[in-house]
């Protein structure tokens, strides 16, 4: 049995931001494990620029920004092991519950426990497949994932193929419409299930306007052909009940289809362990500390919820990892009282989900989507019945994340408080 303070589950841009911040708060014993064969993690495969601008103030690439994290957790000596797959966490009972066991394996060492006062899970997320979209037809070769063909692409050297359709409006589905065109494949459409896109506006517009790639609202692939290669798929528009309209199916002849559906945090891990998950998120409920239902494991970045940009991954890592030092340091507070943040009318969840206003720092950044496109509206907070802010918004949807700054000072004044509510209203 080998003794840490801190484990971190991933070594991508929350392990690492998370790592680096614990050591500064001045944690010496940290472990990151991670399961590839580099750190990094999806960063490695974004060489699209467009990261940086709120950590570093600069443009950069996903392998450069990465880079920066890696060079920092090196300067600081912090122990990493590559290859490496977690198992199962749990309680320590020889240890006591202040420590968790950790089992983790590789080629190396084979199966090993390590025994930390702290665990950060950063595991980040996965892509839904065609499998949970119960798309009908074939299963011919030529259909991606949009993350597995942005490796193929960016890391590989691979070109999936050259006559492409797209379902799903995501980020990754939209960035890879744009690559794969300049890689000299013809995307002809990118349909989208849902009345909105769920990627960010800019991304709509840099990598489909500016290229005259089409975009489908409420359109889905109703049937692929081809036995040995994709040769085909037909889509067609959708109602309400999102069940396709007769009388709309088109159909393109393609050699790829590249599925950009959604992004599910990995939390098997988490399941094992008997973590509480939200219903919504598929993540971790967190309270302020971004701690989970069992003490002393923390979570962060995409394995807690998806995010838009790594800048904010990276500063909920950040947070995640002063924390966990903090409670390294202290344990946990026993007393402090809980306040639920509940989520309606609009709002779809929020991250944290619970508050302790005698624990928290100065402000609190609380980070949540919206469940529909919402224009010329507020987010409003209660504490209570009591409304403190409103803030109007001119648009809002639920592919861009929106956040709330609550004040220790303010939630001083409220000495009784129950809960906060956010709320979207007209």
């Amino acid at each position: 049995m080998k003794y840490y303070d801190l484990v971190i589950v991933g070594g991508g841009p929350a392990g690492l931001a998370a790592a680096v911040s614990a050591r500064d708060c001045g944690i010496e014993d940290i472990l990151i494990l991670e399961r590839d064969n580099e750190l990094g993690g999806i960063l490695n495969q974004c060489i699209h620029n467009g990261f940086g601008l709120h950590t570093f103030k600069e443009e950069l690439t996903g392998p450069e920004y990465a880079a920066r994290f890696i060079d920092q957790v090196t300067e600081r000596g912090i122990d990493c092991r590559l290859h490496t797959m977690v198992m199962d966490i749990s309680v320590d009972t020889e240890a006591g519950s202040f420590r968790k066991k950790v089992t983790a394996m590789n080629r190396t060492d084979g199966m090993f426990e390590i025994s930390a006062a702290a665990v950060i899970l950063a595991m980040g997320c996965r892509e839904r497949s065609r499998g949970a979209l119960n798309i009908p037809g074939f299963r011919p070769a030529g259909i991606f994932s949009a993350g597995t063909a942005q490796r193929l692409v960016n890391m590989e050297g691979y070109m999936p193929g050259r006559e492409v359709v797209i379902l799903g409006s995501g980020d990754i589905g939209l960035i890879m419409a744009r690559r794969m065109t300049l890689e000299g494949a013809k995307v002809k459409v990118v349909a989208e299930l849902m009345p909105y896109s769920g990627g960010l506006k800019r991304n709509i517009v840099q990598c489909l306007d500016d290229f005259g790639i089409p975009l489908k609202l409420s359109h889905t692939v109703i049937d692929i052909e081809g036995k040995h290669r994709v040769s085909a798929v037909t889509i067609a528009e959708v109602g309400a009940d999102r069940k396709p309209i007769p009388g709309t199916e088109e159909r393109y002849t393609c050699d790829t289809l590249l599925l950009s559906c959604g992004l599910i945090p990995e939390n098997e891990l988490s399941k094992g362990a008997g973590i509480a998950l939200s219903p919504v998120t598929s993540g971790p409920i967190v309270n302020d500390s971004l701690e989970t239902s069992i003490e002393g494991v923390f979570a962060c970045g995409n394995v807690l919820h998806v995010h838009d940009l790594v800048d904010y991954v990276s500063q909920e890592a950040a947070a995640a990892g002063k924390h966990a030092a903090d409670y390294i340091r202290h344990g946990n507070k026993k007393h402090a009282k809980t306040v639920e943040i509940r989520s309606t009318d609009g709002v779809r969840y929020t991250v944290p989900k619970y508050v302790r206003p005698t624990e928290m720092s100065d402000t609190l950044t609380v980070r949540f989507r919206v469940g529909d496109v919402y224009k010329n509206c507020s987010i409003a907070v209660y504490f209570d019945d009591i409304c403190v802010s409103r803030r109007r918004r001119p648009v809002m949807a639920p592919g861009e994340m929106e956040q709330i700054i609550l004040e220790k000072k303010k939630l001083g004044e409220y000495p009784d408080l129950c809960s906060i509510t956010i709320r979207i209203e007209k």
